[in-house]
């Protein structure tokens, strides 16, 4: 039980901590500001509305050169969002899939899991990166002869072409010549990133669920197999319910890592924020501006992601207690 006054104290102490933080932040604003007047460096955050005058190869919604660096980082953030939310369900469905296989009977199927896990994840996700892209420019046929892997969607050289609606109904990707016509085009970069992060990413995931169902006492599936339940349903209905709240914190950590590190991007040319920060810092010069931006944006996708996993553990802690 709190005693009288101890809720009073505490919020002053939190206030008092807060207000310190502020003061400390604004002092360090300003002390970087006098220094910058000093040696003659314009800063401020006018330039966001001034015309870009540089293309982003691609990106949704479109960028004009015409635009402002206000837009051009809204084109960065979606771009880092686009690859970086697939990336993280292909990286749990992944992951749980092999966390599940290193602990099967079968150990082939154990031997194979366990191998993608060791080798994935001491590989540093650089590397794996540009391992990806190299092997999407450079192995991959040309436009012209371009894998079909299922009717009118491509893969070649210049990335992964699929129908997509567009205004007269749904628009079928063309084979020709020496380019691929219509529908959706994923540039060899953005699917090079997609895969890099998802499969690395997915070695860690895989681990942590391998470690959650482990975490299980072996009791209560040897008395769900005494009832009679088979291995599938003692993992849908016994062993995953238990296992799921020590599950989701590991697993929101492996996502908010993969965010971060989509910033990997600006290594093989992808267009995400921060490789249009690097781009906007060597144009106007603002570099405690932009890396301002970056932190903030980073901050912020952090923050809410943190949220949503206490959310998911607060509901799952009701559903293993029900």
């Amino acid at each position: 039980m709190t005693r009288p006054g101890t809720a009073g104290r505490s919020l002053l102490l939190q206030l008092g901590l807060l207000a310190l933080i502020a003061a400390a932040l604004w002092l360090l604003a300003a002390t970087a500001a006098g220094h910058m007047r000093e040696r003659g460096i314009h800063s401020g955050f006018d330039f966001l509305l001034q015309s870009a005058g540089f293309w982003i190869s691609e990106g949704v919604p479109a960028f004009d050169p015409a635009e402002s660096y206000l837009k051009a980082f809204g084109v960065g953030l979606a771009n880092t969002l686009r690859v970086a939310l697939p990336a993280t369900l292909a990286a749990l469905a992944i992951g749980f899939l092999v966390g599940l296989g290193r602990i099967a009977h079968n150990p082939l199927l154990r031997a194979c899991c366990t191998a993608y896990v060791e080798t994935l994840r001491n590989i540093p996700l650089l590397l794996q990166l540009l391992a990806w892209y190299f092997v999407l420019t450079a192995v991959l046929p040309p436009a012209a002869q371009a894998i079909e892997l299922l009717p009118h969607v491509y893969l070649g050289k210049n990335g992964l072409a699929l129908p997509w609606p567009g205004s007269d109904g749904l628009e079928l990707p063309e084979r020709g010549s020496f380019s691929i016509s219509g529908g959706a085009q994923l540039s060899p970069e953005y699917l090079a990133l997609l895969i890099g992060l998802a499969s690395y990413t997915a070695s860690y995931v895989a681990e942590s669920v391998r470690a959650g169902v482990q975490a299980v006492s072996a009791g209560q599936t040897q008395a769900a197999a005494a009832l009679g339940l088979r291995r599938g349903q003692i993992l849908r209905h016994i062993t995953l319910p238990q296992a799921l709240p020590a599950i989701v914190p590991p697993l929101a950590n492996h996502a908010l890592n993969l965010v971060k590190n989509s910033s990997l991007a600006v290594a093989i040319g992808y267009p995400d924020l921060v490789s249009i920060a690097n781009t906007t810092l060597n144009q106007t010069g603002r570099a405690v501006e932009c890396i301002a931006i970056v932190v903030a944006v980073y901050v912020t996708i952090c923050a809410l992601g943190i949220g949503l996993a206490h959310l998911l553990e607060h509901r799952f802690g009701h559903w293993q207690h029900a």
